[in-house]
């Protein structure tokens, strides 16, 4: 078949067909000059554009051609098979016509390509449903499919993640964004994981901890002996199985573990959210594809066949090439999907108190009121009149003003909660670019967004959004050449932090947010300031593990020494070193292969005592292997905010001069604004000045009162007028609700504080403020806002310079309104400010001692000239290019901040957590050292270590701040060595300092303080303290945290405990124990960790003296037989011995304890006592490997001695074997029941019943033991006295030295 090209030649004659002998150039130079394809060769000189006019659209020449003529049926048929050529042909390179060169698909596209600068090419792609739909539609004649492939048509995301990317994005590398679209590249799943383990590694990260304990490798190495055969004893099952219980039930919990984590961080990435999915408008009609266009197809075919002929391919045309003028270049609506689904460029829609899924550049933000709109869905399409009935087809007015959207009531500006990120209780201001803010939301698909390599800096970004040009798709007339041109101009705008919102932070304003992600999953600022998860071993595990070890050279000792008395003689032809590696396997079970397997199960115990404590309801076990380590903590590491804090602030006192008003007294204050602010009977209401005479009650006389009540609404003005607050109206269960955002919740108390005394912020926008009386309901202030000086944490204060306004509230003007000036600041800097006064210094340090936040409150009356004045100067500062800081804090000092009139002082509190204070003193009488580490300012976390009693009254802090040089960090390090009661207050910056240059130098003095408060700490550097701690300390480090901030310093613990936040999960999925409130932390600790060690020590003890005992057995008869390395009991006896006749009774001792819950926390010194390591030391260890030797020694050698050793043919003796077995399983049952303090049922009952099992097994011994012997009276004489024996000197020694020497225990029981 010929070229398409060949059938529509340029000069080719057409019959009837005059409209299509003009030349396709003629009709657009302007744009075929700039098109791609090869020139066309033509004969004819080329015009000048102006001399052509307006262009023609091309529809009127279709119209007009159907006009002049038509055609038969089989003309038709042939044109129908020309156009189809031109349509189906792929081969866009060798087309000789400019007339087959379009943009096919766009139905607004000029005639000819418009003059649009060339765009990079996009990766080829399969193609989507959407590109097939298009390709069914049916098109223009002069439109060409080839050039599909040539123009960029926009990848719009089907948000199910149908299309993958071709290549994974280089983390070290900027990205672009396409904003609600695919991305070019593929990031990382928006998915939380605490997990330890994945499936692959679960294995070889399990076992490589459990052999890397020697007292499994030990066991691993005498199983596998067991295939040599001169080494072997018994059945190889004897070793291998009890070793392959132990692993299993090791890894048994260690997957039951990471599962329930799997199964936590499964709820937490469900969490569901707004999405907007957007989709192309298709030709024309605005409507996505699938939406509208089925229902229109349909209509269409009917039409056909009711033989609508060729006037219906003409309207079918006419819709397809109808003006998209005014209507967005996609469709979009709204889904949820679940937060780990969400991908980057996903255009998120957040509401109040919602928790940020990823980071994201915000870019729109719009009221309640304002709801987001939904995209024009056109009605019936058909019915829209065609240019053959001489009218064009637009789109309704009501239809574009809904698609443009609104812009947002606080004009692009939300509050943030960062607490959970950083720890800083202030909310932060966001913004959103007003390139973005004003865009209608179907353009947002033109949006690109560079952003820089993922960071950890959560107070840094640096990136761009660009706003592509909307392609003109549509012929118009009325075009012209210089709105062309700035068509074609991509818009781009900066983006920083203040753009930002970032994972795990909660959008506090009451308005809704859209904003695009930009990283996701692990390459967000929370996860990046994550150390990973490890796999955590308890203290206790690893003194079990050097005792073994000591026991292992033991047992090579005791074999050796059996070799040598056997003169390293041959023996039944065995060599020495065999009969060494014999012995040792035999006395294998010195080294006890259960004592892993009973810890491990007592440690499931103990989470079920924690998990089932109604008196701390909520707490979950997530770590089960080290509940002892809370016994042996020595170091607390606390967040403040939302751990120690609620993180809600009130005014809880105000002091004006002469009075101070705190609690009940407010209702005095409220009766004074009352009288200030109400209009005297008789006069119309006029809004009042701070020159209005306050006129007081008839009642009050007294000149003093008039004075005070003159001061307190002096105060009261100034702190409703003195703020950056602004009031929200929303609706709450069917009432108007009002509340109130601010940078700073202090703020928000005192607003709040300032309603309750009666006067209330009625409004508040960037040039004017209205205060509203409670009482009336009148307008009673109205200023306007001539300049504000935002609080920094350098200057630490807050100003506003104001002009009231006066007269009549219906007339009221600020012409001559008087200027003041109010100010708020910390007492540090606005002492110095202020006029001198006597009482100021006192105040502020009594209301810091009570733990108050304290603020300075001042003002000043400017002259209209004064006000000019500083105006001046101040433009001119604000212009500097060097020292502009500078310069516009001196001006500001000099016409300002001096010699304001003191107003008074106001007091914050920012609420503890229920039963801070008397936790905290617990856990510090419990010989536990607290430090609190914080991202909050150093003021606030001075505050609340008062408030909370962190601090002891009266005791010396020591301050460290915004240390820059080492010489000075020196001199602080000497003064502390001097004073190691203080309490050090120390920065972030200062403490960076300190790890950089003297790390050792001052954790070591440090960890001596009774107390360190650090605040400005990054999660990174909270981290590093925990790892110094433990590293310097080796002891037992305990952090606790409520936040994504904390995640870092929980998981650098030994213990880390999670409480469950108000915003998030984060910290508490990520922790060991999560707890609902501070105050369970006493309980945790002082009962439930003092239990689990208590129990674990002893059940570890007695293990090791089961397995001991029985070798010290064997050592006795293989003396006794010429050191021959034979079994004394084997197969069945030495595998029953350590499982079901002695299990159950030791295993029962993880029930034991030894004061009530009451006594412990009522001598939290208990728990000090556990630091020591007294219950399983290396003292109280040898004392029971003596116990073991006595007991063992005596029990085989008076067997041995009163039954006989061997049989006269020289088998062993099955009398001595039934009598010495015998006497070891009752023996370590004794034991057992004289070790118990508190009796509980389940000991009683595993004691007797296991004497029971055993003795009802008897019969079923005789392969092992003389049955006829056990029955009579010669077993039993000799039984009891060889008990006797064993059990009571051991027992004697222990009464005596309770007498002598009383555990603490029994003498606060007083037993």
């Amino acid at each position: 078949m010929s070229a398409p090209h060949q059938y529509h030649q340029p000069n080719a004659p057409d019959d009837g067909d005059s409209d299509l002998e003009l030349d396709l150039e003629e009709l657009d130079p302007l744009a075929a000059s700039s098109s791609t394809p090869p020139p066309r060769q033509s004969k004819e000189k080329r015009r000048p554009y102006h001399e052509l006019g307006a262009r023609i659209p091309l529809r009127n020449l279709r119209v007009g051609r159907l006009r002049g003529g038509r055609r038969n049926a089989p003309s038709q048929e042939v044109e129908e098979e020309d156009l189809r050529g031109l349509l189906e042909d792929e081969d866009a390179t060798k087309r000789d016509s400019a007339g087959s060169y379009g943009q096919s698909g766009d139905d607004d596209v000029p005639l000819l390509p418009s003059n649009t600068p060339r765009r990079r090419k996009q990766p080829q792609r399969a193609p989507s449903a959407l590109s097939r739909l298009g390709s069914g539609i049916r098109l223009p004649s002069f439109l060409s499919s080839a050039s599909r492939e040539d123009r960029p048509a926009i990848q719009l995301g089907d948000g199910d993640g149908d299309s993958e990317a071709e290549e994974e994005h280089d983390p070290s590398s900027q990205r672009t964004i396409s904003v609600g679209q695919a991305q070019t590249a593929r990031f990382p799943a928006n998915a939380v994981s605490n997990a330890k383990y994945t499936p692959w590694s679960f294995l070889p990260r399990t076992l490589y901890n459990e052999f890397s304990f020697f007292i499994n490798m030990y066991f691993l190495l005498v199983a596998l002996s067991q295939i040599i055969p001169a080494l072997r004893i018994g059945y190889l099952s004897t070793y291998i199985a009890p070793l392959a219980f132990v692993i299993s039930i090791t890894l048994g919990k260690e997957a039951l573990d990471d599962i329930a984590r799997r199964r936590r961080d499964a709820e937490a990435n469900s969490e569901g959210y707004a999405v907007l999915r957007f989709e192309e408008n298709s030709v024309g009609n605005g409507v996505a594809p699938g939406r509208g266009s089925d229902r229109n197809r349909k209509a269409k075919k009917t039409k056909r066949k009711s033989g609508g002929g060729r006037l219906t391919d003409i309207e079918d045309e006419e819709q397809q090439l109808s003006t998209t003028r005014g209507l967005p270049t996609a469709h979009f609506w709204e889904t949820i999907k679940p937060s780990r689904s969400l991908k980057v460029g996903d255009v998120v829609k957040l509401g109040k108190d919602q928790r940020v899924p990823a980071d994201m550049v915000i870019l729109k933000t719009y009221s309640h009121e304002n709801a987001l709109p939904e995209s024009a869905r056109p009605t019936d399409l058909d019915s829209s009149p065609t240019l053959v009935d001489g009218e064009a087809n637009g789109t309704a007015p009501d239809t574009l003003a809904k698609m443009e959207g609104t812009s947002s009531g606080a004009a692009g500006e939300a509050f943030i909660r960062t607490d959970q990120l950083d720890g800083e209780t202030d909310w932060k201001l966001r913004l959103t670019s007003p390139l973005t803010q004003n865009l209608s939301v179907g353009e947002f698909t033109r949006l690109r967004v560079v952003a820089g390599k993922p960071d950890k800096k959560v107070n840094e970004f640096y990136g761009t959004v660009e706003l592509l040009h909307k392609s003109q798709r549509q012929y118009d007339p009325h075009d012209d050449e210089s709105q062309s041109s700035t068509a074609g101009q991509v818009q781009s705008a900066p983006l920083n932090i203040d753009n930002t919102v970032w994972a795990n932070t909660v959008l506090a304003s009451s308005c809704n947010v859209l904003a695009v992600v930009v990283y996701t999953g692990p390459q967000t600022r929370q996860a990046l300031s994550t150390s990973p998860s490890r796999s955590k071993t308890g203290l206790l595990e690893y003194e079990i593990n050097s005792l073994t070890k000591f026991l292992c050279i033991f047992t090579l000792s005791l074999s050796f020494v059996l070799v040598a008395l056997a003169r390293f003689q041959v023996i039944q032809g065995r060599q020495w070193y065999v009969s060494m590696f014999r012995f040792l396997i035999l006395f294998s079970t010195i080294v006890p292969v259960g004592l892993r397997v009973n810890l491990d199960l007592g440690k499931s115990v103990y989470a079920w005592f924690i998990e089932h404590d109604q008196s701390i309801a909520g707490t979950v076990v997530r770590t089960s292997t080290i509940p002892e380590d809370l016994g042996r903590i020595e170091y607390l590491l606390s967040d403040k905010t939302g751990t120690l804090t609620q993180n809600e602030m009130e005014m809880k006192k105000i002091h004006v001069g002469t009075v101070s008003y705190a609690n009940e007294a407010m209702d005095e204050v409220s009766s004074y604004v009352h009288q200030a602010f109400t209009t005297p009977p008789g006069e119309p209401p006029s809004l009042s000045t701070p020159s209005s005479t306050y006129v007081a009650p008839l009642t009050s006389t007294t000149r003093t009162r008039r004075e005070i009540g003159s001061r307190v609404r002096d105060v009261v003005l100034a702190l409703a007028l003195c703020h950056n607050v602004t009031p929200t109206t929303e609706e709450e269960n069917g009432e108007i609700v009002t509340t109130y955002q601010a940078s700073s919740p202090d703020e928000i108390a005192i607003v709040k504080w300032t309603e309750n005394v009666g006067l209330r912020l009625l409004q508040r926008d960037r040039e004017s403020m209205t205060l509203q009386s409670c009482e009336t309901g009148q307008v009673v202030v109205r200023v306007r806002i001539l300049n504000v000086f935002p609080f920094t944490s350098e200057g630490k204060r807050m100003g506003i310079v104001v002009k009231f306004y006066h007269g009549p509230e219906s007339s009221a003007t600020d012409a001559d309104g008087e200027i003041w000036f109010y100010q708020k600041g910390a007492d540090t800097v606005m002492t110095s400010i202020v006029a001198a006064n006597d009482w100021l210094e006192e105040e502020t340090a009594n209301m810091a001692r009570e733990g108050l936040r304290t603020l300075v409150v001042g003002r000043k009356k400017l002259s209209p000239q004064t006000y000019q004045d500083f105006t001046t100067k101040h433009a001119q500062a604000s212009l500097a290019l060097h020292n502009r800081d500078n310069a516009v804090a001196d001006v500001v000092k000099e016409y300002l901040e001096h010699d304001l009139e003191l107003l008074g002082v106001t007091g914050v509190e920012d609420k503890l957590q229920k039963d801070v204070k008397p936790s905290l003193e617990l856990l510090r009488n419990a010989g536990i050292k607290i430090w609190m580490l914080t991202g909050d300012k150093v003021e606030t976390a001075r505050c609340v270590a008062v408030s909370s009693k962190l601090v002891a009254r009266g005791q010396y802090v020591h301050t460290i701040a915004k240390l820059k040089r080492k010489d000075l960090a020196h001199d602080s390090l000497d003064f502390l060595r001097g004073k190691t009661d203080a309490c050090l207050l120390i920065d972030g910056e200062s403490l960076a300092l300190m790890l950089n240059y003297y790390r050792d130098q001052f954790i070591a003095i440090a960890v001596q303080l009774p107390t360190v408060v650090a605040c400005r700490c990054s999660p990174t550097q909270k981290a590093d303290v925990a790892k110094l701690i433990r590293e310097y300390t080796k002891k037992r480090v305990c952090c606790i945290g409520d936040g994504g901030n904390d995640v870092s310093m929980i998981q650098a613990a030994d213990v880390g405990v999670g409480i469950v936040g108000k915003e998030g999960k984060q910290a508490s999925l990520a922790a060991d124990f999560s707890i609902e409130q501070f105050c369970y932390l006493v309980k945790l600790l002082v009962w439930h960790g003092r239990n689990s060690y208590k129990r674990s020590a002893k059940l570890s003890q007695f293990v090791i003296h089961r397995g001991l005992i029985i070798s010290i057995c064997q050592t006795v008869y293989s003396i006794a037989t010429s050191f021959e390395p034979n079994a004394l009991y084997r197969d069945w006896l030495l595998v029953g011995y350590s499982t079901i006749y002695t299990m159950m009774p030791v295993f029962s001792l993880v029930l034991d304890r030894d004061v009530d819950e009451s006594v412990a926390n009522l001598y939290p010194e208990l728990y000090a006592e556990l630091k020591t390591g007294r219950s399983l030391s290396y003292k109280s260890f040898f004392i029971w490997v003596l116990v073991s030797i006595y007991q063992g020694s005596i029990i085989q050698g008076l067997s041995q001695l009163l039954v006989g050793v061997q049989t006269p043919d020289g088998k062993i003796s099955e009398r001595m074997v039934s009598v010495s077995f015998t006497v070891l399983v009752m023996n370590e049952l004794v034991m057992v029941a004289m070790e118990v303090v508190t009796w509980h049922w389940i000991m009683i009952a595993s004691i007797v019943g296991t004497a029971g099992i055993y003795f009802g097994s008897v019969p079923f011994l005789g392969e092992y033991f003389e049955l006829g012997f056990v029955s009579s009276l010669a077993f039993w004489w000799k039984f009891v006295v060889i008990a006797a024996v064993s059990l009571v000197p051991p027992y004697a020694v222990k009464i005596l030295g309770r007498t002598l020497r009383p555990p603490s225990y029994r003498k606060v029981r007083g037993v």
